[in-house]
């Protein structure tokens, strides 16, 4: 039983597995204008959803193997299906067959080892077809009949492609632009490319070049651009075909192809064959040579034809260090135009070769070794006695003043690059070619411009540097690129009167005012985007006010103004920020704010003053600590007859008349004294809670003194809560001397209320009335 459960259990995972690992199909996703992307959605088949309204369907990158008639039957408005990138191995012959307005078809990169000519018998607007990487060996008669509006047809593969007959692209006579991708081609039947008329572009790649004269051969008439790659030339042998006009080839482009010193001389035989060659083009290429050509028949070759421009990017040489210097071919570069030497370790030009090209109006050296020793030995005298334009841009050039002081011997040049070389510091004064009016310094590592500059100058690209500050007066200038640098704020206009285009974006700007942007209101085009902007309430009350002026100016304006700060705001169009009152006048307000309250504060103090204010807050406080007494005092607690609450000025009164008589007398009464009684080291405020707690009788000897003391207030204060508080009699009131009730301060509002609820004992001045005083004194006290 168990091992059924195991057994079970494993098929449920692996079932489990196999439908989770396999890839899910969605669906295709169209728009309203009828393109449809489904590419990379491991498709199988052609989806079923597709209605007449599709116009555009990608299918590439999945894995669909078979179109069946009736997959594209509906698409009768397709113009463009890319099918590339599949699995497709075969096509039912009338799958197209709906499809008469396609345009664009794509079938390259599939397993398809046979072409059907009925494939594309409905295609009659077809202009671009892709077939190739599929490994059919070679075409079939008949299979381009129909597709008489091809312009552009790419074939072959690089593996089984083996062949090319003259009837394989009968009908393309309108074909523009032809690849063939035939590394491997063994057989090319003469007359093969004949039926094409109107080509201007050939794209061939083949690895045997014994084929190529016959094709040159065939396309002499009509190619204008010969691409050859991956082709190895090492072995090429070139004759001139008999009773053959000249070919009509104007470029001719080799990529990835390998020659030695003998291809080259056969090449160069080729060159007299081609005499309407403009353009030459060398791209990837390798050389094993050492540069040891035949002098002799160098020295034949008189006619140099039409070439005007020469192009070597990345050009290997394997034997770099036993090459030659080329002088024997100095004489056939006399009539070159334009020259593009790039990324091909060049670290000089000889001054010989310089002054043979004499005709040369561009030189592009950049992305080589060039230094100024190097510039210094090329640029001599009568080097480049029509150059207009020279790039120099990623050598190894590092003095801004002596390139500049070398180069005033090429007396025509107008235009030089000299950007991402290391120009770290700049002079006050250097000397330029007096014709300069193109400079490019720009990703130089330059943190200051000085006067060097030339004043000559219309277009500046100095961008993408360290400067924090542009001043100078370039009077002539028309474009400034100072893009990429720390500027923090715009130039001044009045240095550049006739600036047409600058553009000062991905700086450190923070904000520009309207004076700034209408003294460039005349300008074509200002980019300033990509700056740090700060969105402050003025800036933003600038922007939405002058939103008409900056429309106008900033070309980029507002999708490259983003705000940098408030932390809030960052990354937001600038144009769109609304900051409220509060963040706008934040300093105002907090000022507002702190005035209202010290103000505020000053009239509480002028108030507490005026109207004894502290002395009500150190009362509410005592009588807090009153009100917060622990527990009731019980009579066993009582220590005292009666406290005597008197001020300093009836002391005398109180000591020598009043103790003298209550405290003498049979029995004698215990009265409170602060001065006698009183805890030394206890706050005042517990020692006269603690003696009225203690007492019987609260005895208040009133007087003027009295009511000028804070400590008799207190004392009465809390006589005047037990009264209440405790519903009982404890307070009697002397008069000492008599007291007007409108003489008695306000903030005494308790001694008034209790002279008016109750009886009080007057002292009397008549010795004879004394005694009835303390007779009732003491009968107060008792009761």
């Amino acid at each position: 039983m168990r091992h059924v459960r195991w057994t079970v259990w494993i098929m449920w995972t692996i079932i489990g597995l196999s439908e989770g690992g396999a890839p899910k199909q969605t669906s295709l996703s169209c728009d309203s204008a009828g393109v449809c992307d489904g590419h990379s959605r491991s498709l199988g088949t052609i989806p079923s959803s597709l209605t007449e309204t599709v116009k555009q369907l990608d299918l590439s990158f999945n894995k669909i193997s078979y179109i069946k008639e009736t997959d594209l039957q509906i698409c009768i408005n397709l113009q463009v299906l890319l099918l590339q990138s599949n699995q497709i191995s075969a096509i039912d012959p009338n799958a197209f067959r709906s499809l008469e307005n396609l345009k664009h078809l794509d079938l390259s990169n599939n397993t398809l080892l046979h072409l059907s000519p009925s494939w594309f018998n409905s295609l009659s607007s077809l202009r671009v077809l892709h077939l190739q990487d599929n490994p059919y060996p070679r075409l079939v008669q008949g299979l381009f009949f129909q597709l008489s509006s091809l312009r552009i047809l790419k074939v072959g593969n690089n593996n089984s492609f083996s062949e090319l007959q003259k009837q394989d692209f009968e009908g393309l006579s309108m074909v523009e632009d032809l690849e063939i991708e035939a590394d491997y081609l063994k057989k090319y039947e003469p007359g093969s490319l004949k039926f094409i008329h109107n080509i201007s572009h050939l794209t061939l790649s083949i690895k045997r070049s014994i084929l190529l004269v016959d094709i040159m051969v065939d396309l002499a008439d009509c190619l204008q651009h010969l691409e050859l790659r991956n082709t190895d030339l090492e072995t090429f042998h070139f004759s001139l075909p008999s009773s053959v006009s000249n070919a009509l080839i104007e470029k001719i482009t080799f990529r990835e192809a390998q020659f030695t010193d003998i291809s080259f001389m056969e090449i160069l035989k080729m060159y007299t064959f081609v005499s309407e060659l403009l353009e030459i083009v060398f791209e990837d290429c390798e050389l094993s040579g050492i540069g040891n050509w035949d002098d002799e028949f160098l020295s034949e070759i008189n006619d140099r034809g039409k070439l005007e421009a020469i192009t070597v990017q990345r050009l290997r040489i394997r034997s770099f260090f036993l090459f030659s210097d080329m002088r024997t071919v100095y004489p056939l570069l006399g009539g070159i135009k334009r020259i593009t030497l790039t990324s091909s370790k060049v670290f000089l030009v000889p001054c010989d070769l310089s002054r043979n090209l004499k005709s040369l109006e561009y030189f592009d050296l950049s992305d080589s070794l060039m230094s100024e020793n190097a510039l210094e030995n090329s640029a001599c005298d009568g080097a480049w006695p029509t150059l207009h334009t020279l790039n120099l841009s990623q050598n190894k050039f590092t003095s801004l003043e002596t390139v500049g002081e070398i180069l005033q011997t090429v007396e025509t040049l107008t235009h030089l690059d000299l950007s991402k070389n290391s120009f770290d510091s700049m002079p006050d004064r250097c000397q330029w070619p007096r014709k300069l009016k193109y400079l490019n310094i720009s990703r130089t590592k330059t943190y200051m411009v000085t006067s060097c500059i030339p004043q000559t100058l219309e277009i500046l690209d100095i961008s993408n540097n360290q400067l924090s500050d542009f001043h100078l007066n370039l009077p002539h200038l028309k474009e400034l690129d100072l893009s990429g640098n720390k500027l923090k704020t715009l130039p001044d206009a009045a240095n550049f009167p006739n600036l047409v285009v600058m553009n000062i974006s991905q700086n450190t700007v923070h904000s520009f005012s309207k004076a700034q942007l209408e003294s460039f209101q005349m300008m074509e085009s200002l980019a300033a985007g990509g700056n740090n902007f700060i969105c402050s309430c003025e800036f933003l009350s600038f922007v939405h006010k002058e939103g008409v002026l900056l429309a106008q100016i900033l070309t980029d304006w507002p999708e490259s103004y983003l705000c940098d700060s408030p932390f809030q705001v960052r990354g937001k169009r600038v144009q769109d920020i609304q900051l409220s009152f509060s963040e706008c006048y934040r300093v105002q307000l907090v000022s507002a704010i702190c005035s209202s309250l010290f103000l505020l504060v000053l009239v509480a103090g002028v108030l507490c003053y005026r109207f004894h204010g502290i002395w009500y807050l150190k009362m509410m406080w005592a009588w807090l600590q009153a009100k917060r007494k622990p527990r009731k005092i019980i009579d066993g607690e009582i220590c005292y007859d009666a406290f005597v609450s008197y001020s300093e000025g009836d002391s005398y009164w109180v000591e020598n008349f009043m103790v003298q008589e209550l405290e003498n007398f049979d029995p004698p009464f215990r009265l409170c004294l602060h001065k006698r009684d009183f805890v030394p080291g206890k706050w005042i405020i517990d020692n006269i809670i603690d003696s009225i707690d203690k007492s019987y009788k609260t005895l208040f000897v009133l007087s003027e003194s009295f009511v000028k003391s804070e400590w008799c207030k207190y004392e009465l204060d809390f006589s005047h809560f037990r009264l209440f508080d405790e519903n009982n009699d404890a307070a009697i009131l002397i008069l000492l001397e008599p007291i007007e009730k409108k003489a008695i301060p306000q903030r005494f509002c308790k001694l008034r209320k209790i002279m008016n609820t109750k009886t009080y004992l007057e002292w009397p001045r008549d010795e004879a009335q004394q005694k009835a005083f303390w007779f009732n004194l003491r009968a107060a006290i008792k009761s």
